[in-house]
């Protein structure tokens, strides 16, 4: 399918025509990720308090079950914030470990119960000893000369193997969250109002220090972690400086496996009408996104557009730039953090007395679900199967408020997945459907799961979806 000759029509009608091509199979989807955190950080990301809020922490014995067993189950990775959601130090502060006794004991039994494949290990900051600065707050690396390089590597992969140590298993790997970041101002004092810039970790690396530190430990890692997939530069995927400076070495090319952006709260649009720009330089590694949110002071999309935009960015990352891996951000927030709606799949209630509480009813050490991002992405957990394969298909019209992503499980089993953005109910018109039989799923930002009355198939069928929502037709 060749998406540039198909026109986007810009006016919403009310149905279409949708021709499955089993002869044209294209990537292989993995699985979705979230991130944890599993430390302190306040309101607005104005500093990291020493205070301990965390998930799962926080919860009582019986929420943690069911938030890894409810909440978790379905996705296959789990993003560890190394240095701002993990940030104890050893003596030397060489080496990132738990900060509060039982913080990796709660990430294990997270891992175990929800089924996630592994954590995706990412550094939002190294230990301070490697930084020039001494301190998790900004600041570039403290040196770049092999003999540091051969050491600061030699600790990256200590902090795996203490990882490992504690039972976690390492499915993921990057050198450094949004690498171009930590050159801003960044300080203690800027989360008390006294200084601008970021006020978390965050360690700024040039392209060519990034690309002399990750020459040095892809391999390394990937000697410990045959399987591990290893992704660069959590920030402008294969189009910027960073992936730039990779490929000039060939050698350090083959130990990276995956390109990734932050595309914070974009219209899911763009995926269709910027698509060069996603793929461009990729060389065929994989391309997806590993940070999508919306920031509360962004008022560029209203509250009750994050549920339609999230799931359409989700098909729309996976129809249109081929992407293997989707993730979400915080799978919880604090309900005292006030930018948590556009940040977390759900809220969780610290014990003690808030400052601010952007759900009251929920009880201290219990949560709940954020249904304008959960009920999005619920029925890709739940019918998307991880090692699906997706299936190209025919549009008579490429739309941005209607979508349909088709799959076959590794069993066979068909999938759709259909949305409707407009106004009005759209009808997909199905042509070539390889079942006898599709049982249907709808999703709003009401309600999840509410089962639909099965279809008989021929090869042809019309499924009508009301406006505002998504289904799932299973075979």
């Amino acid at each position: 399918m060749l998406f540039a000759a198909i026109p986007v029509c810009a006016v919403a009608q009310n149905r279409g025509d949708y021709t499955l091509r089993y002869d044209q199979p294209h990537q292989v989807i993995r699985g979705l990720g979230f991130e944890i955190q599993s430390d302190s950080i306040a309101s607005g990301n104005a500093g990291m308090p020493e205070e301990v809020i965390a998930v799962p922490h926080d919860l009582t014995p019986e929420e943690k079950v069911r938030f890894a067993k409810e909440m978790l189950h379905g996705f296959r990775y789990a993003r560890l914030a190394m240095g701002l959601y993990l940030r104890g130090l050893d003596a030397e502060q060489k080496h990132i470990v738990e900060r509060y006794p039982g913080q990796m004991a709660d990430l294990k039994q997270m891992q175990d119960l929800s089924g996630i494949q592994g954590f995706d290990v990412e550094y939002w900051s190294p230990a301070p000893y490697w930084k020039q600065n001494k301190t998790y707050y900004g600041g570039p690396i403290a040196a770049h000369d092999p003999q540091f390089v051969g050491q600061f590597s030699d600790a990256m992969v200590q902090d795996l193997r203490y990882l490992q140590s504690h039972g976690l298993h390492i499915a993921q790997w990057g050198l450094q969250n949004e690498p171009v970041v930590g050159h801003l101002k960044s300080s203690p004092g800027a989360a008390a109002g006294t200084d601008k810039g970021q006020s978390y970790s965050t360690c700024f690396y040039s392209p060519e220090d990034y690309y002399t530190v990750l020459a040095a430990t892809a391999p390394k890692v990937h000697a410990l972690f045959p399987a591990v997939e290893i992704h660069a530069p959590s920030w402008d995927g294969p189009a910027g400086t960073y992936a730039a400076e990779i490929r000039k070495d060939p050698a350090l090319l083959k130990q990276i496996d995956a390109w990734t952006w932050h595309q914070i709260g974009h219209n899911s649009n763009d995926q269709i009408t910027l698509r060069e720009k996603y793929l461009a330089g990729a060389e065929g590694k994989a391309v997806y996104q590993n940070e999508f949110e919306y920031q509360s002071w962004d008022k560029n999309m209203p509250v009750d557009a994050y549920f339609m935009n999230t799931g359409q960015a989700l098909m729309n990352w996976m129809t249109f730039e081929d992407s293997p891996v989707w993730y979400w951000l915080h799978a919880m927030k604090p309900v005292s953090n006030l930018e948590a709606t556009g940040y977390a799949l759900g809220f969780w209630r610290p014990d003690g007395e808030l400052k601010n509480n952007i759900a009251p009813a929920i009880q201290p050490g219990h949560w709940d679900y954020n249904p304008h991002s959960y009920n999005a992405i619920a029925g890709f957990l739940k019918y998307l199967p991880w090692d699906s394969t997706r299936l190209a298909v025919d549009e008579s019209e490429v739309r941005n408020d209607q979508r349909i992503l088709v799959w076959r499980s590794k069993n066979g089993r068909l999938g759709v997945a259909l949305s409707n953005r407009g106004t009005t109910p759209f009808q997909f018109h199905l042509h070539g459907i390889r079942s006898a039989q599709l049982s249907g799923h709808r999703y709003t930002l009401q309600s999840r799961d509410v089962s639909l009355s099965s279809k008989k198939v021929s090869t042809d069928l019309v499924i009508t979806v009301p406006p505002q929502s998504f289904e799932f037709w299973i075979g």
